[in-house]
């Protein structure tokens, strides 16, 4: 087995699990723009209590926190980010 190779911009070392997710930093993109509101791109990630709390805000303001999940996948897409276990989100 190999090490995989350092990747900046992500924490390397003990207490940080290897490699890349099996996770596409695009499919979460997408699913943040197009369902955000319900926030299924962080579901998708792997981050369930950020998910629930996007579908709370979109509830509690009518729609109108919804706008926080288009904004995220937006994010994702461009800058990338981690699944539900810390690792990098594949291209």
């Amino acid at each position: 087995m190999t090490t995989p190779p350092y990747q900046p911009g992500y924490p390397q070392g003990p207490g940080y699990p290897q490699g890349v997710s099996d996770k596409s930093k695009v499919v979460a993109g997408i699913l943040g723009i197009v369902l955000g509101s319900f926030g299924v791109g962080r579901f998708y990630m792997g981050h369930t209590k950020i998910g629930v709390l996007q579908l709370v805000v979109t509830i509690v303001t009518c729609g109108i926190g919804g706008i926080w999940g288009f904004i995220d996948g937006i994010l994702i897409l461009v800058n990338g980010g981690v699944d539900g276990q810390g690792r990098p989100l594949r291209d």
